[in-house]
């Protein structure tokens, strides 16, 4: 169990609570330790959850807890109101960076991660980068928050952070777009819409599993599926034919550039502020 307490601002939005239910669920911290701040004070996610403290004071949330994580959408990240220099800072907002959010929170130990909505379920990938002053024993900290909600890891360079804001942010997202183009084709030879639905809903659930359990990468069970030289392969030559691995890298690559966007949307603002100040 996580020492301390902890505190998400914007713990009453979709990934905020996501990851406050993980903690719970996962025995990550008791609920007595956990912090909520949403602008209405009033967190319904948490209902039921007996020992939560839910505000809408995000200062005294700061005040009261040891690691404080940030949860609100990046066009809210100036008005987040707290002073934290000597609290560990975590934030999940898309494309607002490690140097921000120290300035906004006057934070040095920062830590900047992506998660999903997945955390509700503890199947989140969230990758985090650490400014340098963060500690091992603040690193443990963060692991065992990311823990809770899924995969995680440390990542080395901070610019990888908004590639994965595109690659595993949305949940289900792209895997969705795939799914409903599969569907409206099989619709479109005349299947049922709901036959369709539940045949390529189990399709995806089944090879989630799969490449989540079984230890040959993604490209092996391609390669596999090539070999054999079936009616797979024949769909996987039509596909790549047709420029699929293209319009895939294209979608990521403009996502990321979103990500990163958000981040200097910010900082254009903060610096329109200070310049029109007195």
């Amino acid at each position: 169990m996580i020492a301390g307490r902890i505190g998400i601002v914007g713990g009453a939005g979709q990934l905020g609570a996501a990851i406050g239910a993980a903690l719970i669920d996962a025995g990550a911290v008791a609920p007595g330790r956990l912090w909520i701040s949403s602008r209405s004070g009033r967190a319904a996610a948490f209902a039921g959850r007996d020992g939560v403290t839910v505000t809408a004071d995000n200062a005294a949330l700061a005040r009261a807890c040891d690691t404080i994580l940030l949860a609100v959408p990046p066009a809210a990240a100036g008005a987040i109101g707290i002073a934290a220099p000597d609290r560990l800072v975590i934030s999940v907002m898309a494309g607002i960076g490690l140097n921000r959010i120290a300035a906004l929170t006057g934070a040095a130990r920062v830590v900047r991660a992506m998660s999903s909505p997945a955390a509700a379920r503890r199947l989140a990938y969230s990758p985090w980068v650490a400014a340098p002053a963060v500690t091992a024993r603040d690193r443990a900290v963060v692991a065992a928050i990311f823990g809770a909600c899924g995969l995680t890891d440390e990542i080395a360079d901070e610019g990888w952070i908004d590639h994965f804001t595109a690659l595993t942010g949305p949940v289900p997202g792209f895997v969705a777009l795939f799914a409903e183009e599969m569907i409206r084709h099989a619709t479109g030879q005349g299947i049922a819409p709901d036959i369709a639905e539940r045949a390529v809903r189990q399709l995806f659930r089944g090879a989630g599993e799969i490449l989540a359990a079984e230890p040959d990468p993604p490209a092996a069970h391609v390669a596999a599926m090539v070999a054999y030289a079936g009616t797979t392969a024949a769909g996987i030559a039509a596909m790549r034919q047709a420029g699929l691995g293209a319009a895939i890298a294209a979608g990521l690559a403009a996502a990321a550039e979103r990500a990163a966007g958000f981040g200097r949307d910010r900082s254009a603002a903060a610096d329109r502020g200070r310049d029109s100040g007195p």
